[in-house]
């Protein structure tokens, strides 16, 4: 089970499959002297149809064969011992599906997408299939925007019950609003793993679908563009949707807008590194405008002295949207170069009455100051220099060896019958590594 799913229940997903047009699908072959009964209930031979008029999957079989199509128009790979209920269709330069947007166009519910290595401009595609992965083989492929975008949103727009999407890398989206994105969701249950998105105008942006779900794993955000029309460019930015989840993933250079925004129902923000970098210039690096359930377990969060705003983390600036809001904070290290910096800020007077926030164990580290905002608990928190700071596993954020503070750390206890003890920590360049169990944890996020 994926540590995000320690803090968050399993949502059932409502969302009906989007429909797809006849001519996204090949017909269906009708074999020679095959017998049926009429609308009249007679008996009748059903012919074989001209050669000109074959599936589009009779003629990729053709095609994997030697043979030529009579058509051509669909090109499909059939992979051994695919499952029943979908094919592999393979994408790449010497394959014979040799662009994405084919790919999306021939793809049925339940198909797998294999996009071989390479650079791939200009494939901007919306995917409307349910139950569809989609993954990169090898060395993680690259999609460049190259003033390409679906429906003037996104490289890829997506409009499905259920999908996956691995190993990616999305570069470049502009649109004309300014919000382009690397990957839009519209409604569904996406789930991202090992992806990268970087010198996008978003990163990911979602709609406000109520039911829908993000889940986000061991993926890198960064290089947002450097310049401001009006809008934000969020590193991720997720609307009023049901459950967002993002473990193991790496966020930085930021511009002005936020490493990450969310206003989803519950949010899992467990085991990641949104560390803006020195010059970085982002807003906020973690914030819940619309408050909400949020679990923020075992990260780094860093923001630097160039810091486009004060607040390290923020809660609750645009008011209450759900009825169930409460922050639980637990064993981050949380570091802020700038000189008025403020390491969390709870705007308690646009939240309701009694919204309860934990803070427990977190390392403070820099020029921030933090204060209990909201009722709730505060305990184990300690603050420590910059400088008494040591590279653990190329990460110049852990307390050396040495440290009085080292094991120091009381076991977190429990909220909502789920555990705050970390089970993991952040391992670059994107991903998680288990801790020891039973070893005796110490403030902060890296162990």
């Amino acid at each position: 089970m994926r540590y995000a799913r320690r803090f968050t229940a399993v949502l059932a997903i409502g969302v009906a499959a989007s429909a797809i047009s006849a001519d996204n699908l090949p017909p269906a072959p009708e074999e020679l002297g095959s017998i049926r009964r009429n609308a009249q209930g007679q008996l009748e031979v059903v012919r074989t149809p001209p050669a000109s008029q074959t599936s589009a999957l009779s003629a990729q079989d053709d095609l994997l064969a030697g043979k030529e199509a009579a058509q051509g128009n669909a090109l499909e790979k059939k992979m051994p011992g695919a499952a029943a209920s979908g094919r592999t269709i393979v994408v790449g330069p010497q394959e014979p599906v040799t662009s994405i947007k084919e790919a999306a166009r021939i793809a049925r519910d339940g198909d797998t997408v294999e996009i071989r290595s390479g650079e791939y401009r200009q494939q901007a595609v919306v995917w409307t299939q349910n139950r569809l992965t989609i993954r990169g083989t090898g060395k993680r492929p690259l999609l460049i925007a190259d003033g390409d975008s679906a429906e003037g949103k996104a490289l890829w727009v997506v409009r499905s019950a259920e999908m996956s999407i691995e190993n990616i890398e999305f570069r470049g989206a502009r649109v004309p609003d300014a919000n382009g994105a690397g990957i839009r969701l519209e409604k569904g249950h996406l789930k991202v793993i090992r992806c990268a998105f970087f010198d996008n105008e978003m990163g990911i942006l979602t709609s406000n679908a109520a039911d829908s779900v993000l889940e986000v794993e061991d993926s890198e955000f960064g290089e947002a563009p450097k310049y401001y029309t009006g809008a934000l460019h969020h590193l991720l930015y997720v609307g009023a949707i049901a459950r967002l989840s993002v473990s193991g993933s790496r966020f930085q250079q930021g511009f002005r807008g936020h490493l990450i925004k969310s206003r989803a129902r519950e949010n899992s923000i467990l085991y990641n590194l949104l560390v803006d970098g020195t010059g970085g210039s982002a807003s906020y690096e973690l914030e819940f405008p619309n408050g909400g359930l949020a679990w923020v377990i075992g990260n780094v969060i860093g923001q630097s002295a160039t810091t486009d705003n004060p607040d390290l983390i923020s809660y609750g600036a645009e008011g209450q949207r759900w009825p169930d809001n409460a922050l639980y904070l637990a064993h981050n290290t949380l570091i802020d170069d700038k000189l008025d910096g403020r390491f969390l800020r709870v705007w308690t007077s646009r939240m309701p009455p009694g919204t309860e926030v934990w803070a427990i164990n977190n390392l403070l580290v820099g020029r921030g100051t933090f204060a209990p905002q909201a009722p709730g608990r505060y305990d184990g928190n300690q603050v420590v220099d910059r400088s008494m700071l040591v590279d653990v596993h190329a990460l110049p954020f852990a307390l050396p060896s040495n440290s009085p503070l080292r094991g120091k750390a009381r076991p977190p206890g429990f909220v909502r019958e789920q555990s705050l003890t970390p089970i993991a920590e952040f391992h670059l360049p994107a991903g998680t590594r288990l801790l020891p169990l039973g070893k005796p944890l110490s403030p902060g996020a890296l162990q």
